[in-house]
């Protein structure tokens, strides 16, 4: 009867410990990772946003000429660099012309970096644009 009314020896005690340390710290571990997740998913979601919102703006208002542009979203926390290029069709001919005061194409190459120290975050997008003649 004595041996039922028996308790926990310390070793037992020990052991759960560290299991139950060792659970909490998998545990930890998984939602901090996670945070992190959540927070590039974010700051890759208000790229794509403020990169829309750019590219929405751009030729609006003003002449589409080709050229650099750079600025910053934010007070600095998201940069930005877009390149408007006339754009080269890969199937098109050396030969075939294109008429004088047709509209063309302006190909936009906009590139949205992001992040503090190491490895920056990139978001690189293309667009194409028709320009009136006027403007080029």
């Amino acid at each position: 009867m004595r041996s039922r009314e028996r308790g926990f020896t310390l070793l037992e005690v020990i052991i759960a410990f560290a299991v139950l340390a060792l659970a909490l710290t998998l545990l930890l571990g998984t939602l901090s990772g996670s945070t992190r997740e959540v927070r590039a998913s974010a700051d890759a979601g208000r790229a794509a946003m403020h990169a829309q919102s750019l590219l929405d703006q751009v030729g609006v208002g003003e002449a589409l000429r080709p050229g650099d542009r750079d600025g910053e979203f934010e007070g600095g926390r998201y940069r930005w660099h877009l390149s408007i290029d006339p754009y080269v069709d890969p199937t098109r001919r050396a030969r075939d012309t294109i008429e004088p005061g047709a509209p063309r194409l302006m190909l936009l190459e906009l590139r949205v970096e992001w992040g503090d120290g190491g490895p920056r975050q990139r978001l690189d997008l293309q667009s194409l644009r028709l320009a009136q003649p006027e403007a080029l």
